[in-house]
């Protein structure tokens, strides 16, 4: 039987807790888990407490926890992901897909062809959306600690501050063959806009250290593009 797993933005310790608000009403009114229902909650740190429904009610939730166990280990490549913006769907579905991939941290990037203009209160909603995707992702696909989702910045200003082991920006007019590099322990991924990032743009990330390579004869969408190369590079030197 499939165990539902729910993220808790607190301490995990064995006892009672008590969930209210959004988590409840999913759990008891959407789910309707019934008292004794195995449940496995998590903090994003990589513990996990198993444990089981003991009461439900109209406002809240009872979960009876036992002792925080460690959760499932983590890939051993680190990937920064550096995702240009697009517009609604794409960059949920993008975000959703890098955290099922294992990806470490995402920073969504202002480029130069880049459609969707972010400040103020506006951006830090979509931040915080963004980073409920992410842990949204972690409770469907097992993963117990959830990826940093960085406010949005501009590309120049993310190329001169990463640091990664290896460093890659998509380029479909190249042959870099990712099997010649040596195996990192980091990585950091460049994926351009719905327009594609500009020459000037290729020229600063190489500047900066990455090197452009491609995967596959095909031209990949902006939000399918994480996703093949993240499983390439779990492939390679992760744990895919």
């Amino acid at each position: 039987m499939r165990v539902s797993r729910f993220y808790l933005d607190r301490p995990l310790a064995a006892g009672e807790v008590i969930l209210d608000g959004d988590v409840a009403h999913y759990i008891g009114r959407v789910l309707r888990l019934a008292p004794g229902a195995p449940v496995q909650i998590f903090n994003g740190t990589g513990l996990e407490c198993p444990g089981e429904v003991s009461a439900v009610s109209k406002r809240d939730v009872t979960i009876t926890l036992q002792q925080p166990v460690a959760g499932t280990p983590e890939s051993p490549l680190h990937t920064h992901l550096g995702q240009a913006l697009s517009r609604g769907e794409r960059m949920d579905w993008a975000i959703q897909k890098a955290v099922e991939l294992g990806v470490s941290e995402i920073t969504p990037l202002f480029t130069e062809r880049c459609e969707v203009k972010l400040q103020g209160e506006r951006a830090d909603k979509r931040q915080a959306h963004w980073q409920q995707i992410a842990v949204s992702a972690c409770e469907q696909c097992g993963r117990s600690v959830v990826p940093v989702i960085h406010p949005p910045m501009a590309l120049q200003d993310w190329l001169s501050g990463l640091q990664a082991e290896v460093k890659l920006v998509l380029h479909h007019r190249t042959e870099q063959d990712l099997s010649s590099l040596p195996a990192p322990r980091s990585a950091a991924l460049l994926i351009g806009p719905e327009g594609g990032l500009s020459a000037g743009e290729i020229a600063q990330a190489e500047q900066a250290g990455f090197h452009a390579a491609r995967f596959g004869p095909r031209v990949l969408r902006t939000e399918t593009a994480p996703v093949v190369a993240l499983t390439m590079l779990q492939h390679l030197w992760g744990d895919v």
